[in-house]
Formats: C-alpha cells, sequence, structure tokens
C-alpha cells in the first residue's frame, strides 16, 4: 500500500507539472491574441485618419470649385460692365454723329464714316469673342488635366490600400496553417510515444506471463505476481486516462483557435464593409 501511495504521489506530481505547463501555453495564447487585437486596433486608428484627410481633401475641393464658380461670375461682370460703359459710349458717340450729320451737308463722308464705325464695331466685337472663346477653352484644358491627375491619384491610393489588405490576409492565413500543422505533428508524437510505451509494456507484460506460467506452482510468489499484475493495470488505466485527457485538451484548443480566426475573419469584414459605405 505504501509502495502504491508512492506511485500516485509521483504520477499526480507529473500530472501537476503537466497542468501547469497546459495553463502557461493557455497564458501564452491570449497574450497573442491580445497583441493582434493591439495590431488590428492602431491598423483601424490609421485607416480612420486616412478616411477623416480624404474627407478634408474632398472639402476643399468643393470649396475650390465653389470659388472657381464665384471667380468665373465676377469676370463676367465686370466684363459685362466693361461692355455697357463701352454701349453707352458708343451711343453718345452715336449722337454726337448725328449731331454732326444734322449740323454738316456732306453725306458722302458720313456714309464713309458710318461703315468705318459699323466695321471697326464688328471687328472689335469678332475681338471680344475670340478672346472669350480662348480663355474658356484654356480654363477647360487646365480642369480636365487636374481632374485627370486626381483621378490617377485616387486610384494609385486605393491600390495600395488593397495590397496592404491581401498582404494582411495572406500572413495570417499562413500563420493559421503552419501552427495547426505544428498541433497535428505535436499531436501525431505523442500518438507514436504513447503507443511505444504500451508496446513495451505489453511486451514486458506477456515476458513475465510466461515467467510466471513457468512458476505458476511455485505459493511463495503468487501473491507478488498479483500485485505486479495489478500495478500494471492500474498504470495502463492511467496511460489511457492521460491520453484522453491529452485528447480532450487538443480538441478543446482547436476549436478555440477556430473560433477565434472565425471572429477574427468577421471582425475584418466589418471593417471592410464600414470602409466599403464610408467610400
Amino acid at each position: 500500500c505504501f509502495y502504491d501511495q508512492k506511485i500516485l504521489q509521483k504520477s499526480f506530481g507529473e500530472w501537476k507539472e503537466w497542468w501547469t505547463v497546459c495553463r502557461e501555453r493557455k497564458l501564452s495564447l491570449r497574450a497573442a491574441s491580445h497583441y493582434r487585437h493591439f495590431l488590428h486596433n492602431l491598423i483601424f486608428k490609421a485607416w480612420k485618419a486616412y478616411v477623416f484627410q480624404q474627407q478634408g481633401k474632398r472639402s476643399k475641393y468643393y470649396f475650390a470649385e465653389s470659388h472657381a464658380k464665384k471667380q468665373k461670375l465676377l469676370r463676367m461682370w465686370q466684363r459685362w460692365l466693361v461692355y455697357v460703359d463701352v454701349q453707352r459710349m458708343k451711343h453718345e458717340l452715336q449722337s454726337v454723329a448725328i449731331s454732326f450729320r444734322e449740323r454738316s451737308c456732306l453725306r458722302i463722308s458720313w456714309a464713309v464714316w458710318r461703315r468705318q464705325h459699323y466695321q471697326n464695331r464688328t471687328r472689335h466685337k469678332m475681338n471680344i469673342l475670340a478672346l472669350q472663346y480662348w480663355a474658356q477653352s484654356l480654363q477647360f484644358r487646365a480642369w480636365l488635366q487636374w481632374r485627370q491627375l486626381y483621378l490617377y491619384s485616387q486610384s494609385d491610393k486605393q491600390k495600395e490600400t488593397r495590397a496592404i489588405t491581401h498582404h494582411q490576409h495572406r500572413e495570417l492565413k499562413r500563420c493559421m496553417e503552419a501552427w495547426l500543422g505544428y498541433l497535428n505533428l505535436h499531436r501525431a508524437k505523442k500518438m507514436q510515444n504513447e503507443h511505444h510505451q504500451s508496446r513495451i509494456v505489453w511486451q514486458c507484460f506477456s515476458d513475465w506471463r510466461v515467467s510466471w506460467e513457468c512458476r505458476r506452482r511455485i505459493p511463495a510468489h503468487q501473491e507478488n505476481t498479483e500485485k505486479l499484475a495489478a500495478r500494471i493495470a492500474l498504470w495502463r488505466v492511467f496511460a489511457l486516462w492521460k491520453h484522453h485527457v491529452l485528447c480532450m485538451e487538443e480538441t478543446r484548443q482547436c476549436e478555440l483557435a477556430e473560433k477565434h480566426y472565425e471572429r477574427h475573419l468577421l471582425v475584418l469584414h466589418k471593417f471592410w464593409n464600414c470602409w466599403k459605405s464610408r467610400l
């Protein structure tokens, strides 16, 4: 009984050490998940600042358009005032010419002056229209060039953000695949070691059984053989229970990892939808 108690104490100590190792592994996994959440929070803050910056640029762009429209209206108003002054001056000149015509009798000179005045007025109008058309065409060309450059810059920024998100998804997928492969390899090694131990125990037990059958007529060794068989059975039961606990722990860790990965994908999908809606 004292020997059995010592064996149980040793097995309980080993089980306690294994349990502390599992708790440390849990703490490391929690620390890693907290670090990933912290990184995602930093990425979200940077993306939020980028969105606010884009909104500021858009508001500046609208303010520039309104200012350009106001400047165009101001220029048109100034030109219209100049045109009104010119027309008023022309009317005054026409009234003076009419009074001069009424005072003079030189019809030929009046006709020549009238023809020249009409030609000058039409030439002046044509020059004004040509200058207006030239200025409008220059403004339209500059506006098209600026708009094309702005669209190119926006498309380049969108491509950069897509490339960054694709790289992050690929890195997360690669890390998850490596971690699952490590778990499978570790589980296979544990299964192989336990199978080897059980095979060695079974071989020893078979050898001992053969020797016991050779010496079963000796009554002095019967009690020792029964105790040894009980100990071997107890050791096998403990090994099976340990294997069962390890399997349950590994399955639970796999389920937790899958749930964490699904939550991470849901968060990424939510952030992507919010970013698309804001864009």
